[in-house]
């Protein structure tokens, strides 16, 4: 048995997320069932970093498994590729040791959500950003989001995986930068609770129209307090970019 460690990538608007499920179409389950048919059969086990919601998008998802392969690494990943569907794919896939973990191990992870701010649609954007008609202003979303950087109970953004579970999480970066029509907006913590990026962005999203001060979002983290903050914009914008392990150069 081998062991493998791979990138990948997904367009997720067909997917109801990263984690298997019995009656819906995963990264995961889709994941699984290839490598399963590679090697003759039997049941494989697929360990991802994160577990993206349905809708959202990877270019950096890190996946881990053990395959019964007695080619080469690069045979395998050329072989993967065919079989599975055009819009998941291996970006890269290397042996790893048996026991990596890609979540546990992870040191942080990085999202981009993208916003096109045009006062009408654009047919070829609509699986990837989130349409905002209302000019924004992106000096005071950049001001805003500093407040967010650092250790914070992020309780008022969104809530752990476990019943009871922590809310404190480290915000290491958090920028807002407009590219054109488009607005970019990268966080990257050493983890994130659920919808947590959504609602970053809903709430930075209300600073940029004008709808609430700068000032506010560092109220609403005080707050620790999800009531204060039920905007959670859709998944189609976001992306999981990268996932930063130990042993990756600095």
């Amino acid at each position: 048995m081998a062991h493998y460690q791979a990138t990948i990538e997904y367009d997720g608007t067909a997917f109801h997320g990263f984690q298997r499920q019995a009656t819906v179409r995963t990264v995961q389950a889709v994941l699984e069932t290839q490598l399963a048919q590679l090697q003759g059969g039997g049941a494989v086990t697929v360990r991802g970093a994160g577990r993206t919601d349905a809708g959202v998008h990877a270019r950096g998802q890190v996946v881990a498994f053990a395959l019964s392969w007695r080619k080469t690494a690069d045979e395998l990943h050329h072989a993967l590729n065919t079989l599975l569907p055009d819009d998941l794919s291996v970006a890269s896939l290397a042996p790893c040791r048996a026991d990596f973990h890609p979540r546990y191990e992870a040191l942080s992870r990085r999202y981009r959500y993208t916003v096109l701010n045009t006062p009408q649609r654009h047919a070829l954007q609509q699986r990837f950003a989130w349409h905002e008609r209302r000019p924004l202003d992106v000096v005071g979303m950049a001001e805003a989001a500093q407040g967010l950087v650092g250790e914070h109970d992020f309780a008022s953004f969104g809530r752990p995986m476990t019943v009871d579970g922590p809310t404190v999480r480290h915000m290491m970066a958090l920028t807002v930068a407009r590219h054109g029509d488009l607005i970019q907006i990268e966080l990257e913590a050493n983890a994130f609770l659920f919808r947590m990026v959504r609602s970053i962005v809903g709430a930075l999203l209300r600073v940029g129209r004008g709808d609430a001060p700068v000032a506010w979002i560092e109220a609403l983290l005080a707050a620790r307090d999800r009531s204060q903050n039920s905007t959670v914009v859709g998944p189609q914008g976001l992306c999981l970019i990268a996932v930063r392990y130990p042993s990756d150069p600095t």
